[in-house]
């Protein structure tokens, strides 16, 4: 009888990160594009998602961790973390399993890259086979991790495809061949009868993929004036949300890019602000970064989800140099995305504090290339921010107070660096930011909620303005008011306001809509048909809603 040909290794390989802040999904993203090229059916995820129970059916699996705090686990491999060390695990659990550890920690700190360590052992002692010692990348190295792992990758990949060769006929795929997109991205036309919302999320305590609206109480400066450091007491109001805290806990807050900053990269993408799309993963299960709403705006993806004013990392410049159009500035990016180049990324972007924005403006005929698509690839999301508790429930029921000090400083680079977050929260107002444009005939008359409206302006929360028809000869409408000031109306529709319009169905709609129309024309240098369109488009998104009655 003869004898049964030894199957090949099926070329599937697993890769799963730890990830606190973002870095280890990046570095697991990033290698997981090297195994693509290198013809593996890749599967990336962080470490709670994957159904650790299912590691066993792995043939091959790279782990990449960060060490959090004192030598924790980040929060997403917790799970993980406590299933794998169960004391009734057999030893040859994982006699299948072919395994590389890339470690991601910081010098400075006791429990340097523990986590990692750790990992690597605990794997072997359930019969695990390690490729390689594990990558122990530092933050405090001046190239950063990638010093470490950069060398490790090439004895790695050499090691993997000797046990794993190449299908007959394949070749690695060239680094200008661009990679599909994990994402599937699809704009909706103006009569697309695709309206509908998602379902609404399960049910549960606020989180990071389900926060909580809360109300800003107070936003209070706790340094002089002449202090070189700015300083706030954040006030805010939690009534309602189920959140409960104790001494030593912490607030994450998810900030938003400012106005002005997402106004620029639509500008330097071409892309229209306004408009509507939706987007679902390419792979079968797998999930998005983050929960977005569908449909979705441009202006609520970069405001809210795409951490645009972040230093980008070393697969930015990868990617964005595949997709570059123009050879003087994809030859920069392919430098910067190199091995050899990383002292000259570090000099440009790290020592800088240089953001992906800042960039982008740096190659602006690369920016204009870029793909819808693929901004979910090339960009990280934005992601909350903790900040240590100041206040105890027990004393302030249903309110949390943080102590943030707002972060600007400088670098060589002319306009000073700042933090997001604790920008973003310096800027809160409590409640305010309201403007009421009223009109009726007579003041004394029929001036529905005056007092009401009175308190609100006194507090600060609100600002009137009024219109009595008939309290003089020549009568006045809300849309004159609007008209007269048209440049506070702009300048809040440019930092992102909602316009709601209460009243008669007769006149007033049109009316108000064409002053809305002319402010648009005058202050933002529109045509009338660009005002139009724009007006239109603030109606799709659900920024100009209307109640109207006959």
């Amino acid at each position: 009888m003869a004898a049964r040909p030894e199957m090949a290794p099926p070329r599937r390989l697993l890769l799963l990160f730890g990830s606190q802040s973002g870095t280890a999904e990046d570095f697991a993203q990033r290698i997981g594009r090297q195994a693509e090229r290198r013809r593996f059916r890749v599967r990336v995820g962080a470490l709670d998602a994957y159904p650790v129970a299912k590691l066993i059916e792995e043939p091959l699996a790279i782990f990449v961790c960060a060490t959090a705090g004192q030598g924790d686990p980040p929060d997403n491999m917790k799970n993980f973390w406590r299933f794998l060390f169960r004391k009734n695990l057999p030893l040859t659990s994982l006699s299948r399993l072919d395994y590389a550890v890339v470690g991601l920690g910081d010098s400075s700190y006791p429990k340097f890259n523990f986590v990692a360590k750790k990992l690597h052992k605990r794997l072997r002692q359930l019969g695990g086979c390690p490729l390689l010692p594990p990558a122990l990348g530092d933050d405090q190295h001046d190239l950063g991790p990638d010093a470490a792992v950069d060398p490790w990758l090439v004895d790695l990949w050499e090691k993997i495809l000797t046990l794993y060769p190449l299908p007959p006929g394949l070749e690695i795929l060239s680094p200008d061949v661009v990679l599909p997109s994990r994402f599937l991205f699809r704009f909706l036309d103006d009569d697309d009868g695709d309206q509908s919302e998602p379902p609404e999320p399960e049910p549960g305590p606020p989180c990071e993929s389900r926060p909580f609206p809360a109300r800003v109480l107070a936003n209070q400066r706790v340094t002089s004036a002449s202090h070189f450091q700015d300083v706030r007491l954040i006030d805010l109001d939690i009534s309602g949300s189920g959140i409960e805290a104790a001494a030593g806990d912490v607030a994450l807050v998810a900030p938003s890019n400012a106005p002005e900053d997402v106004d620029l990269f639509c500008r330097l993408l071409n892309l229209d602000p306004e408009r509507r799309f939706v987007v679902r993963p390419a792979e079968e299960g797998a999930a998005l970064p983050f929960p977005l709403p569908q449909p979705c705006t441009i202006r609520r993806l970069v405001e809210n989800y795409l951490d645009i004013t972040a230093v980008p990392r070393r697969s930015f410049f990868e990617l964005a140099a595949q997709l570059s159009p123009d050879e003087r500035e994809r030859e920069k990016l392919a430098q910067f995305a190199s091995a050899p180049g990383q002292d000259e990324l570090y000099a440009y972007c790290h020592r800088a504090r240089r953001t992906t924005l800042e960039v982008l403006s740096d190659f602006p005929r690369t920016a204009a290339a870029l793909p819808c698509n693929l901004l979910l690839d090339l960009i990280p999301r934005t992601r909350a921010r903790s900040f240590s508790l100041a206040s105890s429930l027990l004393a302030l029921p249903g309110r949390i107070q943080i102590l943030v000090a707002v972060v600007r400083y400088k670098t060589r680079l002319a306009k000073p660096r700042t933090g997001l977050c604790s920008n973003w929260l310096a800027s809160l107002d409590p409640a305010q930011g309201n403007f009421l444009f009223f009109g009726c005939r007579h003041q004394a008359h029929d001036f529905y909620f005056r007092d009401e409206w009175a308190e609100l302006v006194a507090r600060g929360f609100l600002s009137v303005f009024p219109a009595f028809s008939r309290d003089q000869d020549e009568k006045v409408y809300v849309q004159h008011r609007i008209l007269e000031n048209q440049a506070l109306v702009w300048d809040l529709v440019q930092r992102g306001a909602w316009i709601y319009l209460a009243g008669s169905a007769k006149e007033v709609p049109d009316a108000v809509a064409a002053a809305l129309r002319a402010a648009f024309q005058s202050q933002g240098a529109m045509s009338p048909t660009e005002a139009a369109d724009f007006l239109a488009a603030l109606e799709r998104a659900g920024r100009f809603q209307a109640e109207t009655w006959s």
